[in-house]
């Protein structure tokens, strides 16, 4: 920060075809020395096996890079990366950087974000916040219209190399809330490269005969170029790719030249824009608004420089992004802003973000109990009591979980962890209370009390590796796509549930009277009747063959019978 205004610090190579920024490419010589941006991407054309790209769509998972008889995890990769930003901008200032704020997708989940974490402490960095990188978009654009009075809806849609965001917020005076966020972590520059490098081989199967899939150092080449044209492209009419193989084994050498026109590429890529709607649609329906709602449209990443990215987006909400912003900027601009705010430099400047999807635990019958819901405003606090399903039960799982489907099953594990110890009692008497805490960084640490003992438990999650971070992307489109049937299914399991309560009740109501010697024998009958009759209902239960409607139906007639056997006892 300069002033009140933030400010870039180029890259130690100086300007690179992105910029002042350079890749997130990193690559090791075969003499082992480490490389990371434009001089590691020019070495991946050579020595594709030994060089590291995309490493942010594996964020959070088990995938190891294998280099040499070396393995790296995904968070050494992306430290490598910070170390680079942390040494230019040492050389830069001539002080240590020792802390730092780092943007991440807004669909980045709980694993991503604290393997995010952990890649910039190996760096040397004190990450400080962890800041959604829509949400950093919206903080360099609203910096200098804080002042204005009235509210303004803002779509930021942030298209990358890996991923896609689209967060709705509201701005006045100042407060930047997000009201909604949605997105793709598998969905962005790369795919449109991949269609690229398809075409081109196709070409040179048609052209030459020659198929290159399996030729690393080729494949390297071709990315690279079809890279290169795309760039072109979003302010040419037309590019050509050329590309040499020297295919020693055969004796050939092959210089190619293609021509391109941003007509052919826009066609191309048809498939990947289509994908922009469901994300869009999805932020919107969160926020309840439509896209006449919109006041300002930002577009944030390299891809939205594409005319054909520009002109649907454009179409979509009917008006024109804005102008003046710098999309390849203007995440990092709002990272700056906001450590300006955390360091008490910048004041009137308050950011509420989200998070993107619920956040629960596993009860009875395997159903997914939510305690956050999607878009819930962070940092935040929230908790639910929980009981025992068996008599005696001293033991609970607490079995944390992310996701938007009805069953646990379905969704991601965060953690699990045992709750032990708990008094023996009849089934439903502990409580159990469990807390969630979401901090500013969106990271999760949950608790488990005893409301009887007070004895308290609690875990950090650290991030689980059980599922690839791609089903984040598919979860919402699998919740809408089985909402019907998740429906059903929980209907069925909490019908059971309800009616196991009222039988447990029943029987304990008879036996109580019983001991009291107030038996009302007429009473009696009419309850263990109206017991048998649930139980019959209930019996399809393991093959899932049950009436829901008229298990519901005897519950309530079970109910009503209790309620009058307690009135004529002289009971209220």
């Amino acid at each position: 920060m300069i002033g009140s205004e933030p400010v870039i610090i180029p890259s130690e190579e100086g300007l690179t075809p992105y910029g002042k920024m350079f890749p997130s490419v990193v690559a090791f010589t075969d003499e082992n020395e480490r490389l990371v941006g434009e001089l590691a991407r020019m070495e991946a054309v050579e020595n594709p096996d030994r060089t590291v790209s995309g490493i942010k769509r594996k964020m959070g998972t088990s995938h190891m890079v294998k280099i040499g008889p070396r393995e790296y995890t995904p968070q050494e990769i992306s430290a490598m990366i910070l170390q680079k930003i942390k040494m230019d901008a040492e050389k830069y200032f001539g002080t240590e950087v020792e802390k730092a704020v780092i943007t991440v997708p807004a669909y980045f989940n709980d694993n991503q974000r604290t393997a995010t974490k952990e890649a910039g402490r190996i760096a040397g960095l004190e990450v400080i916040r962890l800041i959604n990188e829509p949400t950093a978009a919206s903080l360099a654009y609203g910096l200098d219209k804080k002042e204005k009075k009235e509210e303004l809806k803002i779509a930021v849609l942030d298209l990358g190399a890996g991923t896609f965001d689209v967060t709705i917020l509201k701005m006045r005076e100042g407060l930047f809330k997000v009201i909604s966020t949605s997105g793709d972590t598998q969905l962005g520059g790369l795919d449109m490269d991949e269609k690229l490098v398809e075409f081109v081989l196709e070409e040179l199967e048609e052209e030459y005969q020659l198929d290159v899939r399996r030729d690393k150092k080729a494949m390297q080449k071709l990315r690279y170029a079809t890279e290169r044209a795309k760039i072109e492209l979003s302010t040419a009419s037309l590019t050509n790719i050329s590309v040499q193989f020297p295919f020693v084994d055969i004796g050939l050498n092959l210089n190619m030249n293609l021509d391109l026109s941003r007509e052919e590429m826009d066609a191309l890529i048809e498939p990947v824009i289509q994908r922009l709607d469901v994300p869009i649609n999805q932020a919107l329906q969160d926020a309840k608004v439509a896209p006449e709602d919109i006041d300002k449209v930002v577009l944030v990443g390299g891809p939205t420089r594409m005319p054909v990215v520009r002109e649907k987006i454009e179409r979509f909400f009917c008006k024109e992004a804005e102008k003046g912003i710098d999309p390849m900027e203007c995440v990092a601009k709002g990272a700056a802003i906001q450590a300006g705010v955390l360091a008490g430099e910048i004041d009137n400047v308050l950011l509420l973000d989200v998070i993107p999807l619920s956040l629960g635990i596993e009860s009875s019958g395997g159903i997914f109990t939510p305690i956050m819901g999607r878009n819930t405003t962070i940092p935040v606090e929230e908790s639910e009591i929980f009981t025992t399903s068996e008599d005696n039960q001293t033991k609970m799982a607490i079995h944390v979980l992310q996701g938007e489907r009805a069953m646990a099953a379905d969704n991601t594990t965060l953690g699990l962890f045992s709750f032990d110890d708990i008094p023996a009692a009849p089934k439903r008497t502990p409580l159990i209370d469990v807390a969630f805490d979401i901090d500013a960084d969106g990271i999760l640490n949950v608790s488990a009390e005893d409301l009887d003992t007070s004895k308290r438990r609690e875990i950090r999650i650290e991030g689980s590796t059980k599922l690839s971070e791609g089903e984040i992307g598919r979860m919402v489109k699998e919740a809408k796509r089985y909402e019907k049937e998740d429906k059903k299914r929980r209907e069925r399991i909490e019908t059971l549930n309800q009616a196991k309560a009222i039988i447990d009740a029943a029987e304990l109501a008879i036996k109580e009277m019983h001991e009291d010697g107030g038996v009302n024998e007429e009473g009696k009958g009419e309850v263990k009747k109206g017991i048998l009759q649930l139980k019959e209902g209930m019996k399809g239960e393991v093959e899932g063959d049950i009436d829901v409607q008229n298990i519901k139906k005897d519950a309530e007639e079970l109910k009503r019978i209790m309620q009058k056997m307690l009135i004529d006892k002289g009971e209220e």
